[in-house]
């Protein structure tokens, strides 16, 4: 794709390069982040400054819409068969077999499971390394097969546990200390740690049983229309055997992730009830899309879950192996550094719980399990390092940070490590925005900052940083982190003349937009030129990044 992209971009193709081709775009995007469909707006403009006719206006999916991306997906499909019917009306299909598809035939899965009794697996497929065992489980799942996890990197133990939030507060905010007591962790600052959450085993066992499965037989998942009998034609290549248990617990989202609408089309042709048959089918139309939206997604209901409710569906295992969501890893900052602690790595996790419209409580998989280990305990955590989008920064670049929230993570790091720096070799000062609700409940790692802001700390006043702080609701007027970049504009301003960095780590709601336009204003206060040209030429050198989520 990167050299598709790049060849487009080649400067010696002319306006009439892609005449006489016609195209059509959708975009998957999400419209609280800043570049909301950014790749599918940038192509559709490259391609058109070429020459070719769009067939229809360029779609765009936002996940933040009340049916999710569909609720562009649906109008624009329409809209692209209707005008591709009419360009060729006797090979493309008619715009009445798109609205009411004829639901009696369903096909074939796309994949295969050769199943194995308990007696014929050989004695090299029971894996009791848990590291391989993860790799085989998520090596043959067809819905894994891109992400190339491998075996991950290290296994670690919870040694800290430290709830950072008030008993009191509504929100629960951890500090997680994660140790390989053999060796040293290799990571940098602004690194994410990737972490593979176990399932509740009851959940997985109930699952197994509501699909009426052999959890001790051995299975092996290759491509459809593989020869059973080679070694391969997995969909990976591999031939590898693995209990059908394990299995599901290791690449089967089936108690936290919801199902798509295609799920629920393809449980209609397996439910033998005429009434969950019927309720089935109208949630997989166009015209059930929005009370699909409310029952699934708003509900979050769970595979099992779904399941459970529609009985007389008895799904084929290669169609639920198909369908149901992957067990993904879940990537958070780490607020660490290296430099500090060689084979520890530090985390700030919100623990995710909320209240589905009908009053359900609703947990996050990951967030919660690790709030529920013990220090110490015996369990070990799959963990994978990832390449942070906030690259590190040299010493002597002055930084101004800003992280409300739990977007502070990364910037502990950073901290952290030039306070270790600055015992070695000089260093430039650094300027901490932070943002919180109140100081008595959740105002994170408060001792840490000010311990930092004291004396001839990296966050000290005397030394050109500083540490400044917004409760926004320890007043009756809300204040922000942008509000506090306004007061301390002369700072700000004094800080980016001297080559300063900024970075900017949180939500991806308004904060970063709210941030930009405050940063925006100083610069048009103090310096009298282009604001967004600025802060443009910061970015483009490397000296303006934003890690949201």
């Amino acid at each position: 794709m990167k050299r598709f992209w790049r060849y487009l971009l080649k400067k010696d193709l002319g306006a009439r390069w892609l005449e006489g081709f016609r195209y059509a775009v959708f975009g998957l995007g999400d419209s609280g982040y800043q570049k909301y469909n950014f790749a599918a707006k940038k192509i559709d403009r490259r391609i058109l400054q070429l020459g070719a006719e769009p067939i229809v206006e360029i779609g765009l999916g936002d996940d933040q819409h009340p049916s999710g991306y569909e609720g562009a997906l649906d109008p624009w499909l329409l809209s692209l068969w209707k005008s591709l019917n009419q360009a060729n009306p006797s090979l493309l299909p008619r715009i009445s077999d798109i609205i009411n598809p004829n639901l009696n035939n369903l096909g074939d899965a796309k994949i295969d499971v050769i199943y194995y009794s308990s007696d014929d697996a050989p004695q090299d497929s029971i894996v009791s390394d848990s590291k391989k065992l993860i790799e085989r489980a998520r090596s043959i799942s067809p819905a894994l097969k891109f992400h190339k996890d491998g075996e991950p990197q290290y296994m670690l133990k919870m040694v800290t546990n430290q709830r950072l939030t008030n008993e009191g507060s509504d929100r629960d905010v951890r500090h997680f200390e994660l140790e390989d007591p053999s060796s040293a962790i290799s990571y940098q600052v602004g690194d994410a740690l990737e972490i593979l959450p176990s399932q509740n085993p009851s959940a997985v066992n109930a699952f197994i049983e509501r699909c009426n499965l052999d959890p001790d037989c051995y299975i092996t998942i290759r491509a459809k229309g593989g020869d059973q009998g080679s070694k391969g034609s997995t969909v990976n290549g591999l031939t590898d055997r693995i209990k059908l248990k394990t299995f599901v617990a290791l690449a089967m989202d089936v108690a936290s992730a919801s199902p798509r609408r295609y799920f629920f089309e393809v449980m209609s042709y397996f439910a033998t009830a005429e009434h969950e048959k019927e309720r089935l089918q109208y949630f997989a139309s166009p015209e059930g899309r929005d009370d699909l939206y409310q029952y699934n997604q708003k509900e979050s209901r769970t595979v099992l879950e779904v399941l459970e409710e529609f009985p007389s569906v008895r799904m084929p295992f290669e169609w639920l192996v198909q369908l149901t969501p992957p067990l993904k890893k879940r990537a958070f900052s780490i607020s660490s550094s290296p430099l500090t602690h060689q084979n520890r790595i530090h985390l700030t996790v919100s623990i995710v719980s909320w209240l589905t419209p009908f009053k359900r409580t609703r947990h996050g998989l990951c967030s919660t399990w690790l709030a529920g280990l013990s220090p110490n305990e015996e369990i070990l955590i799959p963990c994978w390092i990832h390449k942070g989008s906030l690259p590190p920064p040299h010493p002597s670049v002055p930084l101004v940070l800003i992280g409300p929230g739990t977007g502070c993570a990364p910037f502990r790091a950073f901290i952290e490590e030039r306070a270790a720096q600055s015992v070695t070799e000089l260093t430039a000062h650094v300027l901490f925005f932070f943002g919180c609700r109140n100081e008595d409940s959740d105002f994170l790692y408060k001792d840490f900052w000010l311990n930092h802001a004291q004396d001839k700390g990296v966050l000290s006043l005397k030394e050109g940083g500083g540490f400044f702080v917004a409760f926004s609701r320890d007043q009756p007027q809300k204040v922000y982190v942008q509000h506090k970049i306004k007061e301390q504009s002369e700072r700000v301003w004094n800080m980016l003349c001297s080559g300063a960095a900024v970075y900017v780590a949180g939500s991806s709601t308004k904060m970063p937009a709210d941030v930009t336009a405050a940063l925006e204003e100083v610069v048009r206060e103090k310096g009298g030129e282009a604001a967004s040209g600025w802060l443009r030429k910061l970015e483009r050198a490397g000296k303006f990044n934003i890690e949201t989520w």
